[in-house]
């Protein structure tokens, strides 16, 4: 497999990872050439600081972890994280609004972060464990609609992660138009690159540099 840590955003987002956890996290980004660090909005600043010059981007979570707070506020998150200097917006979808079949409201929300990016990539979480087949289709034709640049699986703090069916089904769905991110439960190398095999072209793990070394 070619450079497995070109795949893969760096993954920290326990709600108790400190200071000196950040840290961390973005060294090893540094050294091993991850794509990107993926961190809470508060820590940001501290990303875009540590990875000045090194080729890394700075990825934040936006509506995270469920999806549910209102449009203007993940847009107003959106603005303040690439103020910060975030690089990549991973956001959330209105989980409820799709499956209440508002299509409109779940659009109208992809699109507001969209704009807030002001050009920056977007990664659309689906949430795919708590999806059907057809609304996991429909979120991700929705999200290409948008604007957005990725589709993603998981946030990794519901009830599953990534599968290779769900990516394989994103993939199928979104074809050219869009990258599709796997994330949530991928901790070997074999898992990456079975992921990459179905139609990934990002990997979110915590796991990062597990992966990376073995051999």
């Amino acid at each position: 497999m070619t450079n497995l840590a070109a795949y893969i955003d760096h993954t920290l987002l326990k709600p108790e990872a400190t200071e000196k956890d950040i840290l961390n996290l973005t060294a090893e980004a540094a050294q091993y050439h991850f794509a990107s660090v993926c961190i809470h909005p508060y820590w940001v600043k501290l990303a875009a600081k540590e990875l000045a010059g090194t080729g890394v981007k700075v990825c934040t979570v936006i509506g995270f972890p469920l999806g549910a707070t209102t449009s203007e506020t993940k847009a107003f998150e959106t603005k303040k994280a690439i103020e910060d200097g975030a690089d990549e917006i991973d956001m959330v979808i209105n989980i409820g609004a799709l499956k209440s079949g508002d299509i409109e409201a779940v659009e109208a929300d992809i699109r507001a972060v969209v704009e807030a990016a002001q050009g920056k990539l977007v990664k659309v979480i689906i949430e795919t464990c708590l999806l059907t087949n057809e609304e996991k289709e429909l979120a991700c034709r929705l999200a290409v609609k948008a604007g957005a640049h990725f589709v993603k699986t998981s946030t990794g703090f519901s009830t599953g992660g990534a599968t290779i069916e769900d990516v394989k089904l994103m993939r199928q769905t979104v074809g050219d138009k869009a990258g599709v991110k796997a994330s949530g439960g991928i901790h070997t190398k074999a898992e990456a690159e079975a992921m990459i095999e179905a139609g990934a072209t990002r990997i979110g793990a915590s796991s990062g540099v597990k992966i990376v070394s073995e051999s």
